[in-house]
């Protein structure tokens, strides 16, 4: 029996501000995932919000978690920061978690500290000046790696999030 090894093996990785720290993200999915972080936030109307069709993210304003019923019409205004789990930090969720999925343990062990949250969970923190060299051991381990702050920052919710500064 062969051992898995994952299919992730291209990564895109940037300056995430909030932690202040790399992150990295699947460079195959992650800018749809941005499409779709700005879709929503992009929304007029709750409507709007709630028909935004995600694909790899799950919609926050959607109607498992608001009816038009509760007070939440399709003419209303919509501010994403108005979404509760928004709000609250869990969505998106933090861009500096996903590098417990996506890097190699003996890497995350060797360039990252784990960090714990009172409110959304655990992430990696991998010092800026780690950069070349994580990336140039990540490059030995088969991946493809690009740098792009703006994308990660976008996943990270920087775009509209009431925290950036």
């Amino acid at each position: 029996m062969t051992t898995h090894h994952p299919t992730i093996r291209r990564l895109v990785y940037g300056h995430a501000q909030l932690h202040d720290c790399l992150a990295f993200a699947d460079a195959d999915t992650a800018a749809e995932e941005a499409e779709e972080i700005k879709a929503l936030a992009a929304a007029r109307t709750w409507g709007e919000a709630r028909q935004v069709q995600m694909t790899h993210l799950w919609n926050p304003a959607g109607p498992e978690c608001y009816e038009p019923e509760d007070g939440y019409p399709d003419d209303r205004p919509f501010k994403i920061n108005d979404v509760g789990s928004v709000m609250e930090g869990d969505w998106p969720r933090m861009v500096t978690e996903r590098a417990f999925e996506l890097l190699p343990e003996d890497l995350q062990d060797r360039f990252g500290k784990r960090h714990f949250t009172a409110h959304n969970g655990d992430y990696l923190e991998i010092p800026i000046d780690h950069e070349s060299e994580l990336v140039a051991e990540l490059r030995e381990h088969g991946y493809e790696v690009t740098r792009d702050d703006e994308l990660i920052n976008v996943l990270d919710g920087r775009s509209f999030n009431p925290l950036a500064g």
